[in-house]
């Protein structure tokens, strides 16, 4: 039986981001993808021309429905929009033994809000706590910690702010800097540094989504949090590198890339 693996997101309805990306590289990466759907956007290459959360009684069937009769090897959250949403989903998950990622997803590519402003202590003192890997880049280490990372060298400082909230790994995304991808995975006491080299590509809508999820798969594998982070970082710099155009905005990452490549899933 395949790896199952669960994304509580929301829906990208021009298919780069949030669900859509999830379930594509859960699929490249040969595990079984299940989704329960938090929010619904009006998105395309361009921004989020709407958004509508669900209730939180539709987040909690769904996940229920999933979880109770199926099952799931590691969970993947995205999108969550309100305090209530993401205290919802932090007591499912405090209740389901598996390894969760948690993507503190804040904002879009392309600025556009994606969790109101009253949902960020709930993301601090309920979310974050249950985590096994929290993802945030580097606004969404200012949003939750009011640290700003202008450099790789504080890019520590920003990890030990976001493990002071409770996760039991923080990846520190530093795409946002200039240079070489550099990303810093620590538990506070070892330390992982991830490189890769920065591709010449602005196509690159979805890829905290395709990050955190790859990451859920490799850990639904049986892999460990360094190993799953390692190879997902290859994953997701392969996607990047074969990033396409799409609409009038930005693209999104190539999601099937390895498969077209190599012709079986990535490790």
């Amino acid at each position: 039986m395949k790896p199952l693996v669960l994304t509580v997101a929301g829906s990208d309805s021009g298919g780069g981001a949030g669900i859509q990306a999830d379930l594509k590289t859960m699929l490249a990466l040969g595990v079984h993808g299940m989704s329960v759907v938090t929010a619904v956007t009006a998105q395309n290459s361009l921004g989020v021309q709407g958004a509508w959360e669900l209730p939180v009684e539709a987040v909690r069937a769904q996940y229920r429905s999933v979880v109770d009769d199926i099952g799931v090897r590691a969970v993947k959250t995205g999108m969550l929009a309100s305090a209530e949403l993401v205290e919802a989903v932090a007591e499912l998950l405090a209740a389901t033994d598996a390894p969760a990622v948690v993507d503190p997803v804040g904002v879009s590519k392309h600025g556009d809000s994606l969790l109101a402003s009253s949902a960020l202590e709930s993301v601090r003192t309920k979310l974050l706590p249950v985590a096994t890997v929290a993802t945030p880049n580097l606004d969404e280490v200012a949003q939750l910690t009011g640290v700003r990372v202008d450099s790789e060298s504080r890019m520590r400082e920003a990890a030990e702010a976001v493990l002071s909230y409770g996760p039991t790994w923080v990846l520190i995304k530093g795409g946002h800097l200039t240079g070489d991808a550099v990303d810093l995975l620590t538990d506070g006491r070892a330390e992982h540094w991830l490189r890769a080299p920065r591709h010449d590509n602005r196509h690159t809508h979805g890829t905290g989504c395709t990050l955190a999820s790859a990451i859920a798969s490799q850990l639904a594998k049986g892999q460990s949090v360094p190993e799953a982070v390692a190879a997902a970082k290859e994953y997701v710099t392969g996607a990047i590198a074969a990033g396409f155009a799409l609409g009038g905005g930005i693209g999104p990452v190539d999601h099937a890339w390895a498969l077209t490549r190599r012709g079986t899933p990535a490790a």
